[in-house]
């Protein structure tokens, strides 16, 4: 993306919207996915930090409490203030994103926010900068356990280098976990120079597998699919401009963990969950094809050992198997387009 790619970035999203009404398609705007728990949260954020939101979802995965979390593309702030509830006040939350304006808005509630959650000092940063140049900013390699980012990847003129930085400064078992747009097909060059097309998040959308390819080479050697959604492109000029593209919105969740093998593989391993992670008695989902009812043995690969293993998630599984001896592939792991169509997410499966 060219400089004047950069600009359109920060007008289009620092002046010409106001708020989330504004937005042309639905690419941003995602309020049935969030789950009850956090409903009477998010009605605590500040009015104005809610209302200048465009993501895309809401990324707050679980058993957040204590972790340092680094929000990509944070805009006026309200998942880094929402997460700050999250993580209480053992953990932070650091903010990054290159338009002044919206950090402006962000900066303006931190107090508010402090006091609202009962904090003797705030838990977030706020800090102005390229998602592509992190390692300008001075944060510390390898020291964050989670980083977030919400319908942003995708207007990045260099997302090789978005993953790459992200997984410099994850920990060892820790995770980027991010919702963003992608297409069933690689979009023509030319629409990323539409400003509309491009600000509402379409245009720059990665093809799928292309993101998957992208992703691995980073080091992110097994990305899982968390949910997904076919996105609606009511504006007629814009839908022919697309067509016959499909769009989704879809949740990642991407662990750093080295030496994960590139496909799922059968070692007779299995999993249970105990039932123990807050807001989530009855049944635990890692991703979109693994689902954990409490207390019931589930069939998993070694690479789902090793995210249930070294990841935060160790204490509410009991894991069996030692991996001795491969058994092959699990069957069904191909390459076909892994979103719903329908909207409709899938249910437990057994591959990987």
């Amino acid at each position: 993306m060219s400089e004047s790619l950069y600009e359109n970035v920060k007008q289009y999203y620092g002046e010409r919207l106001s708020g989330s009404a504004d937005l042309r398609t639905d690419a941003c705007c995602d309020p049935a996915a969030l789950p009850d728990y956090l409903k009477p949260l998010l009605a605590d954020i500040h009015p104005e930090v809610s209302g200048r939101y465009y993501g895309c979802g809401l990324v707050a995965p679980d058993l957040l409490e204590g972790l340092r979390v680094l929000d990509l593309g944070c805009g006026s702030g309200r998942d880094v203030y929402l997460l700050s509830r999250l993580v209480g006040e053992s953990g932070e939350v650091v903010g990054v994103d290159m338009t002044a304006g919206q950090l402006a808005v962000a900066e303006r509630h931190r107090e508010y926010h402090r006091e609202r959650y009962g904090h003797a000092r705030s838990n977030v940063r706020f800090l102005q900068g390229e998602i592509e140049h992190l390692d300008r900013l001075g944060l510390e390699s390898g020291g964050f356990d989670l980083i977030v980012s919400n319908c942003v990847i995708n207007l990045s003129p260099d997302k090789p280098a978005v993953l790459g930085q992200a997984h410099a400064l994850l920990r060892d078992g820790g995770e980027l976990y991010f919702s963003d747009v992608y297409a069933d097909r690689r979009l023509p060059a030319e629409l990323s120079h539409d400003p509309v097309l491009h600000g509402e998040c379409l245009a720059g959308a990665l093809y799928w597998n292309d993101f998957l390819q992208l992703a691995r080479a980073a080091g992110f050697a097994d990305p899982r699919l968390v949910e997904d959604r076919p996105l609606g492109i009511e504006d007629p000029a814009i839908e022919a401009r697309l067509a016959p593209a499909r769009f989704f919105s879809a949740t990642y969740r991407l662990f750093k963990l080295a030496g994960l093998e590139p496909a799922c593989e059968d070692y007779g391993q299995a999993a249970v969950y105990r039932g123990s992670l807050p807001q989530h008695p009855g049944q635990w989902r890692l991703d979109k094809h693994h689902l954990f009812p409490t207390g019931k043995v589930v069939p998993i690969c070694g690479n789902t050992r090793r995210m249930l293993q070294e990841t935060r998630f160790h204490p509410h599984f009991d894991l069996f198997g030692e991996g001795a001896r491969h058994l092959g592939i699990f069957d069904g792991c191909g390459t076909e387009l892994p979103f719903d169509t329908q909207g409709e997410a899938d249910g437990l499966s057994l591959c990987c």
